[in-house]
C-alpha cells in the first residue's frame, strides 16, 4: 500500500537525493522544493485518509513546520528526526501517531540497548518506529545513521529484524542508495524485509510508478508498504498522487 511523506529541510518541504544531506557548504542535492507549507500536505493526506505516512526533520530549523503538519492531521502521521527519550512524548502530544528513531539509539556505530530501553519505557513500544534505513556494502545491507552518512555495525537481516521487533511497532527502511533517484525500487531489499520482518514495514527509495507499488505489494503479500516521494506530481514528478490514492482504495476494498 502507498504511504505518503513530508520531508522537511530548513523549514521547507523538499525532496532530497539520498546520501547528499551533509554539513557541507554546497548543501544537499534536491529534486524539488515546495512553495506550499507542510500543513498543506498533511491536510491533503488527512482528506484522503492516508494514515501511516511520515514527517521527517532533516536537520535543524524544522520544528515549527513539523508541528503544523502534525496539527493538521492528528494521529495520522509519524514523526522522525532528532527524536530522543526526552522529547519523544512531547511529539506524541503534538499529534504524532508514532515517533521514528535511528541515530539516537546508536552510539559509535553500535545499537545502544540502554537508550532503546529508555525510549520504550518512556512511550511504549507500540508508539515507536525504528528507522533501519540502509546502504549496501560488501554485498550486505547495513543501517546508516547521522543523515545517512555513517555506517553502523548492524546488518538488516533476519536476526536484526527479529530481535528489534520486541522494542517497536514498525520499521521504516529507506534504501539510501536509490533514495530520491526515481530509478526503481530495490526489490532485493523489499524481499528481505518481506521474508524476515515480523512487523509491518514501510520501504522508501527509488519508486517511480504504480508498477513499483504493485511489485512491493506482490513481493510482500501486503506486509511492506511503499513510500513514494519525488516521483509524485505533488512533488514535481509525473506519477499522479490521485492514482496512488485510488490504488489504496481498490486494495482496501478487496
Amino acid at each position: 500500500m502507498f504511504r505518503p511523506c513530508i520531508d522537511l529541510h530548513e523549514g521547507r518541504v523538499k525532496q532530497i537525493i539520498g546520501g547528499t544531506l551533509s554539513d557541507s557548504a554546497e548543501g544537499p542535492q534536491t529534486n524539488f522544493v515546495s512553495d506550499r507549507p507542510a500543513s498543506w500536505y498533511a491536510e491533503l493526506y488527512r482528506k484522503d485518509d492516508l494514515r501511516g505516512g511520515h514527517v521527517i526533520q532533516l536537520g535543524p530549523g524544522n520544528e515549527t513546520a513539523a508541528r503544523e503538519a502534525l496539527a493538521a492531521f492528528p494521529d495520522g502521521l509519524q514523526l522522525g528526526g532528532g527524536v530522543n527519550a526526552d522529547n519523544a512524548a512531547g511529539w506524541l502530544d503534538a499529534g504524532a501517531s508514532h515517533v521514528i528513531v535511528t541515530s539516537w539509539v546508536f552510539r559509535e556505530g553500535r545499537l545502544d540497548a540502554e537508550r532503546l530501553a529508555a525510549l520504550v519505557k518512556s512511550i511504549g513500544r507500540e508508539r515507536l518506529v525504528l528507522d533501519l534505513s540502509c546502504r549496501q556494502r560488501d554485498g550486505q545491507y547495513w543501517v546508516v545513521t547521522d543523515r545517512w552518512q555513517n555506517f553502523t555495525e548492524l546488518p538488516v537481516n533476519q536476526a536484526t529484524l527479529k530481535t528489534l521487533a520486541a522494542s517497536c511497532a514498525e520499521y521504516l527502511v529507506h534504501a539510501v542508495d536509490v533514495e530520491g533517484q526515481q530509478t526503481g525500487i530495490d526489490l532485493a531489499l523489499v524481499q528481505t524485509l518481506a521474508a524476515h520482518s515480523p512487523l509491518p514495514v514501510t520501504y522508501a527509495g527509488g519508486a517511480n510508478s504504480l508498477a513499483d507499488l504493485e511489485a512491493v505489494q506482490q513481493a510482500s503479500g501486503g506486509r511492506v508498504h511503499l513510500t513514494i516521494g519525488s516521483a509524485l506530481d505533488i512533488f514535481g514528478g509525473e506519477l499522479k498522487y490521485t492514482d496512488c490514492v485510488a490504488y489504496n482504495r481498490r486494495h482496501a476494498a478487496q
